[in-house]
């Protein structure tokens, strides 16, 4: 906690400003005013911080962060094949025959991988290691971010012989 140390009124903030109409109101700025905003929240509060506009322009960036992705597989040299494909109703489609994202449970969360990186900002394969020496897009906040700001999502992952599907709606998972 920090410490307190008194101050003379001058040195402090002021106690009561006017506001536009000249009236004298008290500043009453307290720890009940600040929120803290966990989740996929932040996203969805201020969009235009992670996509830049709420516009066609942050429409095309969250296409592309989820293109970035399988770019990042084909520079790797763990992918061949990309296909962005347009659908009815405003969907899009990304598909590549890349590794996919891990399914298995991760250790810090108790959730799959793949729903960590759905759900989570700042979680991803591209911080450390040896898994993506290149890549483009958000850096760990991509896939959640297209995630926070999509009515639908649904994620199809094909793995050691089996496919993995989990939906999403407004960032949240739907089905398990």
């Amino acid at each position: 906690m920090a410490s307190k140390k008194k101050i003379t009124p001058r040195q402090g903030s002021l106690n009561k400003v006017r506001d536009k109409s000249g009236q004298v109101k008290e500043n009453k700025y307290t720890a009940k005013d600040i929120y803290v905003l966990e989740g996929l929240d932040p996203v969805r509060k201020r969009p235009g911080m992670y996509i830049g506009s709420t516009g066609v322009d942050g429409l095309h960036h969250l296409i592309w962060e989820v293109v970035d992705n399988s770019l990042d597989e084909a520079m790797a040299g763990y992918a061949k094949n990309i296909a962005v494909m347009f659908l009815p109703n405003h969907q899009v489609r990304v598909v590549d025959d890349g590794r996919g994202i891990p399914v298995e449970k991760h250790k810090q969360t108790k959730k799959s991988a793949l729903e960590t990186v759905m759900t989570t900002l700042h979680a991803g394969g591209k911080f450390g290691g040896e898994s993506y020496k290149i890549s483009g897009g958000l850096h760990g906040v991509g896939i959640s971010v297209v995630n926070a700001l999509s009515k639908y999502l649904k994620a199809e992952i094909c793995r050691d012989g089996y496919m993995w599907v989990q939906e999403y709606k407004k960032g949240d998972p739907s089905s398990k």
